[in-house]
């Protein structure tokens, strides 16, 4: 159900950022869904967390179909519903299988029109901010998956559309097949970007600055690598690190190279009095083509800390120390 009434985000103080070239405005941390809701969290967890992020003015909310099988929608639906749909900004994403078809995957016509009923059923609401694909589909043309977002704009499903994780060529066919076919462009694109894993800078961030669209990186924190937690091979048993269902994901960030780097950023971290959550957000937000940095959190100080990652500057020397570290 949807609610027309309910708390507002306004006056909250928070500088929102247009999401490419869009009018499209979004908060400078969103909050994902990606390995906590539907499943990791406990519901009451779940609407804590939503309620702290919209009270302290975050408004873009991002998940999948695929986050537990379509579970972390329905918990997102619940965390949201006592706040006015205008007042946020929502995101789902579609590519990877929701089935055991041979259809029910992929960027074809088929899969992207069954999959955002499904999206938008479970997520109870008419529309959806941003409709998101996941991955590229090398098996479906690329013409039929634009005109496919291109359709679900022009129903008034979807507002915008964007790409995760494609690479440069790809986004610079897209957008290419966009403006021949009269359709819009994607406007952003979600790539995993931190301080540990700055392989966009050499052409899918200067693509996507050249073609108008926004970034919205996931694990900006490196899978909590990046907080510290994990140095001196250290694996708290409640951590990501700890469990084997969501630690696959940690690869490289875990060696000893990356932790070496992590360490002189606590160093850093220490002699400066910033947290390095806070320096690991705030570095990737001093970029202003990134609009929203898509954090993961289990608990509300954790929250807490990474939003007010955004009204932090870092010291210049600071910078440049990082860039030194994380690029040696």
């Amino acid at each position: 159900m949807e609610l027309s009434g309910g708390p507002s985000l306004y006056n909250r103080g928070v500088e929102y950022r247009n999401l490419g070239n869009s009018g499209l405005k979004v908060s400078p941390i969103g909050l994902g869904t990606w390995l906590t809701f539907g499943g990791a969290l406990d519901q009451l967890t779940e609407q804590n967390l939503v309620r702290e992020a919209f009270d302290r003015g975050v408004n873009f909310f991002d998940t999948a179909d695929v986050y537990k099988l379509g579970e972390a929608e329905t918990a997102l639906r619940y965390a949201l519903s006592p706040f006015a749909r205008k007042d946020y900004v929502l995101a789902s994403k579609v590519y990877f299988p929701t089935g055991p078809g041979p259809n029910d995957r992929g960027l074809s016509r088929k899969h992207i029109d069954e999959s955002i009923y499904a999206s938008l059923r479970r997520l109870d609401t008419g529309y959806l901010d941003l409709y998101q694909a996941h991955r590229y589909d090398e098996e479906t043309p690329l013409e039929e998956t634009v005109r496919a977002f291109g359709d679900l704009i022009h129903q008034g499903k979807v507002l915008y559309w964007g790409v995760s994780n494609w690479s440069a060529e790809q986004i610079r066919a897209a957008c290419a097949i966009a403006d021949g076919l009269g359709v819009p462009r994607p406007i952003s694109n979600q790539p995993s970007y931190s301080l540990l894993d700055r392989a966009i800078e050499a052409d899918v961030l200067p693509a996507c600055r050249e073609l108008g669209l926004g970034i919205l990186p996931f694990s900006p924190l490196a899978q909590g690598v990046l907080t510290g937690k994990y140095l001196d091979e250290q694996r708290p048993p409640d951590s990501r690190a700890a469990d084997d269902k969501s630690n696959q994901f940690m690869g490289s960030y875990l060696e000893a190279d990356a932790l070496h780097k992590v360490a002189r950023m606590r160093e850093a971290s220490d002699e400066t009095g910033i947290p390095m959550a806070q320096i690991a957000l705030a570095w990737c937000l001093k970029d202003a083509q990134i609009a929203s940095v898509v954090v993961g959190v289990t608990k509300v100080e954790q929250l807490v800390q990474n939003i007010e990652a955004a009204d932090r500057t870092l010291p210049p020397d600071l910078v440049r120390l990082l860039d030194r570290v994380f690029t040696a």
